[in-house]
């Protein structure tokens, strides 16, 4: 069935987004904005596509049923295996509205390619969404902006087979598997030694050994060295060496980027305990493409680095060192606003990374509705406060409530000012899930509904805000600015 595509540009005129229009042989394929909320207009041999009839075509809805038809029938509207690419960044949406704004600061910067879709199970039972979702919002964002030059779909910070597998059937193509549950934080240099049982095959590779890790840099394992390093990190890798065997390794070829996570743990990762982990994982035929260690100081949620940046740039000269050495890129997980430690990422990776944002976009998104819907922003903001107890259980920060002005003393012309105090900056960041998922008398969500109505009324503000910030955190890396 063939289709006109004036008969649809007189229909919804300037409701297309021009970027969207697609034509193959038979079929027609556009996005158009509804007012509330944007839907796909298909036009000719519709196969896949649900909806209901207007005219002679579909006005389909965007459900997880026509995500999978627009993958589809246009394979840029689905994630690849990215992390071979030179600079990569994951910019995880928490809401799905925030990809627009990613594609602008990407386009700007092309020397990056996206991670798109970056989600923890955590975050998916904070927000209330599934993989499924999350993938979904960003196919339609993609196909709406016509970004055809490829992104990734990274499962975060997975614990079990079980969610690893979850996220490959959803056609995600990184996994990063946290395995802070099989890394011992009782273990210390008072301890060790004497917590100790004999590993002999471990002993017989590492026990007073020294090895080359590349560019004049010398690991060397004395007895308590290695003690200590196989106590807390010899399971997490076996582990590791598991889940890649079961899950990412196939005859056919890896079926995803894989990537070990050992950042979420109580101690930094020294240098000798990196390159353990890293030979290990050759040596148990585990094909990594990245490695996220533990860095000195603290990389929390929201704010910049804190800690000794001396210290930070000697260790990761050769953290950056040893993943060369063995052929992967470092991953720095946290990444939203480390702006003092970014010049040294790019430097000493020589520009080779993988960088991890998330919660950098959710900030933006409350900061816009400081600066247009100030009366809501209040009662938010009340609310985060009431609840900070509450989402420490799932953060490590350490915010000082008593820093944040009290509300009552701010203007609303103020109010966006609390997004350059730190403490502000991470009640806001880390209560999240708990202001979308809260509840009102009659049990209906409280702010969710109203926060989102505001997004899509300010949603060219809202993708400036969000492509800016990306920005600058690339433009800080490259060095192009402090």
């Amino acid at each position: 069935m063939r289709y006109d595509l004036q008969a649809l540009k007189a229909h919804y005129g300037e409701k297309i987004y021009p970027a969207s229009v697609r034509e193959t042989a038979d079929t027609c394929v556009l996005m158009v904005d509804l007012g509330a909320q944007d839907a796909l207009v298909v036009a000719g041999a519709a196969s896949g596509f649900h909806g209901k009839n207007v005219e002679s075509w579909l006005e389909c809805p965007l459900d997880h049923e026509n995500g999978q038809a627009l993958r589809a029938a246009f394979p840029f509207t689905a994630p690849v295996r990215v992390l071979e690419r030179e600079k990569t960044m994951g910019v995880g949406d928490r809401l799905g509205i925030c990809t627009p704004g990613h594609i602008r600061a990407f386009r700007a910067h092309p020397e990056f390619t996206p991670v798109f879709a970056q989600q923890s199970i955590r975050e998916l039972t904070l927000t209330d969404r599934t993989f499924e979702h999350v993938l979904d919002c960003v196919s339609f964002a993609v196909y709406r902006e016509g970004f055809d030059t490829g992104f990734g779909a990274d499962g975060d910070h997975l614990k079990t087979g079980e969610e690893v597998d979850y996220a490959l059937r959803c056609g995600y193509t990184m996994i990063t598997l946290d395995c802070s549950e099989h890394i011992r934080s009782d273990i210390t240099d008072e301890n060790c030694d004497a917590l100790y049982t004999p590993m002999p095959e471990l002993e017989a590779l590492y026990l007073d050994r020294t090895f080359d890790a590349g560019e004049g840099n010398r690991i060397a394992f004395d007895a308590h060295e290695f003690h200590k390093t196989a106590l807390i990190y010899a399971e997490a890798v076996r582990f590791a060496a598991r889940i890649y065997h079961e899950k990412i390794a196939s005859p056919q070829g890896d079926r995803a980027d894989f990537e070990m996570s050992i950042d979420e743990t109580a101690t930094p990762t020294t240098p000798a305990q990196h390159f353990f982990v890293a030979n290990e994982l050759r040596r148990l035929g585990v094909n990594v493409c990245t490695v996220a260690p533990r860095f000195c100081g603290e990389f929390q949620k929201g704010i910049d680095y804190k800690g000794d940046l001396a210290q930070f740039d000697r260790e990761l000269k050769v953290h950056a060192a040893i993943a060369r050495h063995f052929g992967y890129k470092l991953s720095i997980h946290s990444g939203s606003d480390k702006f003092s430690v970014f010049a040294s990422i790019g430097r000493e990776t020589r520009g080779r990374f993988h960088l991890k944002t998330a919660g950098t976009n959710w900030l933006q998104a409350m900061l816009l509705i400081a600066h247009e819907e100030p009366a809501l922003y209040r009662e938010v903001h009340a609310y985060a406060l009431t609840m900070f107890d509450e989402a420490t259980k799932y953060y490590h920060v350490t915010t000082d409530l008593a820093k944040i002005p009290a509300l009552d003393t701010l203007t609303d012309a103020q109010l966006p000012e609390l997004f350059a105090n730190e403490d502000a900056r991470q009640l806001i960041h880390i209560t999240y899930g708990l202001i979308l998922n809260a509840r009102d008398a009659a049990g209906g969500l409280r702010f969710r509904g109203r926060l989102y109505a505001a997004w899509r009324a300010h949603e060219d503000e809202l993708e400036k805000h969000v492509a800016a910030h990306i920005e600058r955190h690339m433009e800080t890396v490259l060095g192009m600015r402090q």
